[in-house]
């Protein structure tokens, strides 16, 4: 069986949900998650689609709601 396709909400680009980073909305704010429960977002593993993703708001877009993305979040990308 083939591994889920998703896409990047930075870039679009589509690719296997293994080599993309997901992040979930708790408590108000964007979260790593991938076994957390509830609608995901993904992004590729470069600091350019987190960044880009944010100024779009593109993580309030997919995730349906309002998040905080914390500066701290782009240390997953170094």
């Amino acid at each position: 069986m083939s591994e889920p396709i998703r896409s990047c909400v930075g870039c679009g680009r589509k690719a296997p949900q293994n080599e993309l980073l997901r992040f979930v909305a708790k408590d108000g704010r964007l979260v790593t998650g991938a076994r957390e429960p509830g609608r995901g977002a993904y992004t590729c593993h470069r600091l350019s689609c987190f960044e880009r993703a944010v100024t779009r708001r593109a993580f309030n877009r997919t995730l349906r709601r309002n998040v905080r993305v914390e500066p701290e979040l782009a240390s997953l990308y170094t």
